[in-house]
């Protein structure tokens, strides 16, 4: 049955789940806060900016307005960085459907309150707006060219999940569904720190060993904030744990991974980001990730050597050489 679908943010991750909701015969509104590349995007049919070589269906509509993306709408994704999440979700509520499903299609922690992506959702939203999360191994550009893809969404509403399991569900693209938010949001935001430090290992020339090393202690430790933080730990052997962590590590497409090689190349993150359009996600969750692992007082090596690479208080090689020189111990988690 086909649905109106908002879509709100129109970057590579928004624009192809707007190109996915519509192959899959729903009626959708794209919503960019940037009018100008809203109306190159509706010009060409192609986000030249964020996703080329990706055609847009007649049946996604570009906005600028808020109020136009949202309205009768019957369920809503959100695919806002997550720095600007909660003020678009501010900006949107008063033009929310009542009591519509959003999905939360944004990965990360916020700065400062470091609340996961859903979280931010139900607080600017309202406690009538029932939340599901969306995560897992999914570059943009694959989606958009209809490659096969397998995700999962979690809501602590059964029925909110299925729902949305059924309204994108498509031949390319199957969803599996969790109650675990907590285990599902963690994996996504985390993956990306781990995914700078595989590039930083990349990028130094460190090899396989180095690399297979620092994934398996890298779902470690995620997995031991998302415990924290009251998810489950089998979640974190899934597609939302280590399959979009293996993923993201290793994916030629993975910009995290990209900002990690350029690191272990010796480049600035100012030269690298002075040179893209892209958010690398990592790079915010890093401190964030370290500020709510304090709170739970918990060690999380990787992401504390990050944020220092980060910082350019120490350098990639330096960073690698103390998780090296780090005390032995037990391999299993006590």
């Amino acid at each position: 049955m086909s649905e109106r679908i908002a879509v709100i943010g129109a970057g590579s991750w928004g624009t192809a789940l707007a190109i996915h909701c519509a192959r899959i015969g729903h009626e959708v509104r794209l919503w960019g806060r940037d009018a100008a590349l809203v109306a190159n995007i509706a010009r060409t049919r192609e986000n030249v900016s964020y996703l080329p070589s990706a055609v847009l269906p007649d049946t996604v509509a570009l906005t600028a307005s808020l109020e136009r993306a949202l309205e009768n709408a019957t369920l809503v994704v959100a695919a806002v960085p997550s720095h600007g999440l909660r003020a678009v979700l501010r900006e949107s509520r008063p033009f929310l459907p009542p009591a519509v499903v959003i999905v939360s299609a944004s990965k990360g922690l916020e700065a400062g309150s470091m609340r996961r992506m859903s979280e931010v959702i139900h607080e600017e939203a309202g406690a009538e707006h029932r939340v599901v999360a969306l995560s897992g191994p999914s570059f943009a550009v694959e989606v958009a060219h209809g490659l096969p893809t397998a995700v999962v969404v979690a809501s602590a509403d059964a029925a909110a999940a299925a729902a949305v399991q059924d309204r994108l569900k498509g031949p390319a693209f199957r969803l599996y569904d969790s109650n675990d938010v907590a285990g599902v949001e963690i994996g996504g935001a985390l993956k990306n720190v781990i995914a700078i430090a595989a590039g930083a290992v990349e990028g130094l020339g460190l090899g396989h060993n180095a690399m297979a090393a620092l994934i398996t202690r890298g779902l470690v430790e995620i997995s031991r904030l998302a415990c924290a933080e009251g998810g489950r730990r089998d979640t974190l052997s899934g597609l939302s744990g280590l399959g979009d962590l293996t993923l993201t590590c290793t994916g030629d497409l993975s910009r995290n991974r990209r900002v990690g090689i350029e690191l272990g190349r010796g480049r600035t993150l100012e030269q690298i980001l002075s040179q893209t359009t892209m958010v690398a996600e990592g790079i915010r969750t890093t401190h964030a990730a370290l500020a709510l692992g304090a709170r739970h007082g918990l060690e999380l090596p990787i992401a504390a050597q990050m944020a220092a690479v980060l910082d350019a208080r120490v350098s990639p090689r330096e960073a690698v050489e103390a998780l090296m020189l780090r005390r032995q111990r037990a391999e299993a988690e006590r």
